[in-house]
């Protein structure tokens, strides 16, 4: 039987690989579904937190993955040679940029290569780690054809970019629409049968590649319009203008205007790094991305934009920032979540510290820093204390996240002067000339 037939007679198993902030809202999604799913991962850890009944995520309560586990849906191992036992084998590994700003597929591959062995007829893989168009077949149709299996027949294959966006209460897991496209068609009707077991709505493309390029455009939209509104902050800066007031503003506008924010930097595993893929992939057509590059040159020099600002307010002090305490307040790279994936506050930390200063951060969400792939050598480092002695002993504080959770008003209290990259200060009383944006 298809997993289209299993989904309707509810003998189905849901297979998902990789269980981070992608995959594990997937596997509660199925669970709480009533459908099966056993979760894949090479982290031990994660996978005895989830049969354990606990949850590893900050914004999903540990509650739904015990509801799970007890009600006999969910279970995690990391033993890939249980993959003959499921129907549906979701991927949602990281796809991160190298050294040179190029694709890095290798978690994608090394995933199809230890699955290849434990394929069976009448499986459907789907692939949902963002990539560039065409990655889909040129990386699976191959070898699950040197298997022997026909796609379309006894074997089927789809893309579904993931769309999740953690720590939004507006927008999250199966209320968002999900888009699938398929290898052929029959390839599609098994992956919308799939989908849409748990969402809401499921919109179907043509090919695999029309829904890769869908995940691109989606944040390429976003990069290109925040490399605007960033560059647009710059000119008021130098013009006197409050960029915050501008946006506000304009946003009143009910046609024509979307607003989008400035900060320090773009963070997440989407923003920075999904529109490169896109870019790469063109010059194999001789096309260059002129917006694209543009947008990631201004984004990404916005750190740099933001500590000679610190400069600058350190120096109306008369202090330098070689020898100078800075408090970074907010390691994650958006508000009030614990992900700190590609968060644009590393990069104020290796800036800070390369021109002399010495560096804290302080971030509710976050107590100490765990391994990351780009960062291990703050691996370790904890969040000061919220208290008026920790936040006072420091020269300059710069706030890199605006969370929730951070007493503004304790911050205005304690702090002798504030570098604010996101608005978070706005009316809250504060002292004349202690607060600059950046």
């Amino acid at each position: 039987m298809t997993p289209k037939d299993k989904l309707q007679n509810g003998t189905a198993v849901i297979g998902v690989l990789g269980l981070g902030y992608v995959g594990l809202p997937l596997v509660l999604g199925f669970a709480e579904k009533n459908i099966s799913v056993i979760g894949f991962d090479v982290d031990a850890k994660k996978v005895d937190a989830l049969n354990a009944g606990q949850s590893y995520i900050q914004h999903i309560g540990p509650e739904r993955v015990t509801s799970a586990v007890k009600a006999g849906k969910l279970q995690a191992t990391t033993d890939f040679t249980r993959i003959p036992e499921v129907d549906v084998i979701i991927i949602c590994v990281p796809t991160p940029l190298d050294h040179h700003h190029e694709p890095d597929l290798s978690y994608v591959r090394a995933t199809r290569d230890t699955i290849l062995p434990h394929l069976r007829e009448n499986q459907l893989v789907a692939l949902e780690s963002t990539t560039y168009p065409g990655t889909t077949d040129e990386e699976f149709l191959g070898p699950i054809k040197d298997r022997g299996f026909k796609l379309g027949e006894n074997f089927f294959l789809v893309f579904s970019p993931e769309r999740e966006d953690p720590g939004n209460p507006d927008f999250h897991g199966t209320g968002i629409p999900k888009v699938v496209g398929g290898h052929c068609p029959a390839s599609l009707e098994q992956g919308v049968a799939a989908y849409g077991a748990i969402y809401n709505k499921v919109v179907p493309t043509s090919s695999t590649r029309v829904a890769e390029m869908v995940k691109l455009l989606e944040n390429i939209f976003r990069a290109v319009n925040i490399g605007l509104v960033n560059e647009m902050k710059i000119v008021a800066d130098e013009m006197g203008i409050d960029i915050w007031e501008v946006i506000e503003a304009a946003k009143t506008k009910p046609f024509g205007f979307t607003a989008f924010y400035p900060g320090p930097g773009l963070g997440g595993h989407c923003i920075p790094i999904d529109p490169f893929y896109l870019t790469w992939k063109a010059r194999e057509f001789g096309i260059h991305t002129r917006f694209i590059e543009l947008a990631g040159e201004i984004n990404e020099g916005m750190p740099q934009y933001v500590v000679r600002r610190v400069g600058e307010r350190l120096n109306k002090l008369k202090k330098p920032l070689n020898g100078s305490k800075v408090l970074v307040m907010g390691l994650a790279y958006k508000a009030n979540v614990d992900d700190m994936r590609e968060s644009p506050t590393f990069k104020l930390f290796d800036l800070l510290r390369a021109q002399g200063a010495e560096v804290s951060f302080y971030d509710p969400h976050i107590p100490v820093i765990t391994p990351t792939r780009e960062h291990a050598e703050y691996t370790g480092w904890k969040s000061i204390e919220w208290t008026e002695a920790a936040v006072s002993a420091h020269d300059l504080v710069l706030i890199s996240t605006h969370h929730a959770k951070v007493n503004l008003n304790e911050l205005a209290a304690w702090a002798p002067v504030i570098v604010d990259t996101r608005n978070a200060m706005n009316g809250v009383a504060t002292k004349p000339g202690q607060v600059t944006k950046a």
